[in-house]
């Protein structure tokens, strides 16, 4: 997926962080876009037919679609065309493609274009998923979940914090340029400022398929869990200063900006 992983835990083994380590690897080869074998690349794929898909695809998708409803539509899994077309065909570390602005357009509306059903999903034919930051954070959470009751996962900056911490008095977690200390929380920072080459970055604004300009440069956000954090995080940038106090206000716990 192109991104980092840290556990800490307090009471756990390296042989059980070393399995939950092992854990988002198999799920991540599953859920990239950046291989031509993943589940996702297949329902890339797929031409408008149903296809089985796995437990954790069914979910995550299903998280998809709440994300969609949440952010009214800002938090898109359909912008993979357009994540094509800006050159963002592979993971940063291999270099970005020749970028093609000319083929960015808007993102279909999510539920218009995937549909979820037990065990089985159907995505329109010409269009493409990319989960990103959204599989980021529901992993972060499920992994959290699986390790134990005092435990922290951060996955490339999505993460969760479960329990009281090393020291009694919550996880300690670099927020804004300060510290803060979460206890079953979760936290994300939405960003222009890394993954981006030349005038380009990665954050595509679903409404006109092009990377986000809205005046804002940064958001991180904590709120009751890492994926709930990466939406509000994601929604919030793309609404830009004059309305993402209004959206955190209502969605989040707390939150910081940077223009």
């Amino acid at each position: 997926m192109g991104t980092s992983c840290s556990l800490f835990a307090v009471g756990l083994s390296s042989t059980q962080l070393l399995q939950g380590e092992f854990w988002v690897r198999v799920l991540g080869t599953r859920v990239t876009r950046f291989s031509d074998r993943s589940e996702l690349a297949q329902l890339n794929r797929s031409e408008g037919k149903w296809m089985d898909v796995s437990a954790e695809m069914e979910l995550l998708l299903r998280e998809a679609l709440r994300a969609h409803e949440l952010s009214a539509g800002l938090v898109n899994a359909a912008v993979l065309p357009s994540m094509i077309a800006i050159g963002y065909t592979r993971s940063l570390a291999d270099g970005t493609s020749m970028a093609a602005l000319e083929n960015a357009h808007p993102a279909p509306v999510l539920p218009q274009v995937l549909t979820v059903r037990s065990g089985c999903a159907r995505l329109a034919r010409g269009c493409g998923l990319d989960l990103g930051g959204l599989a980021k954070g529901w992993m972060a959470d499920r992994l959290a979940l699986q390790l134990g009751s005092n435990v922290l996962a951060n996955l490339g900056g999505d993460l969760r914090a479960a329990g009281l911490g090393p020291d009694g008095d919550g996880w300690p977690v670099g927020f804004g340029g300060t510290t803060v200390m979460l206890r079953d929380q979760g936290a994300a920072t939405s960003s222009v400022r890394r993954r981006r080459w030349g005038d380009l970055h990665h954050l595509i604004d679903p409404r006109t398929g092009l990377p986000s300009g809205s005046g804002l440069a940064e958001v991180s956000v904590v709120a009751a869990t890492a994926c709930d954090a990466e939406i509000a995080a994601k929604t919030a940038l793309l609404l830009g200063p004059g309305l993402a106090t209004a959206y955190c206000a209502a969605h989040a716990h707390a939150w910081w900006f940077s223009p």
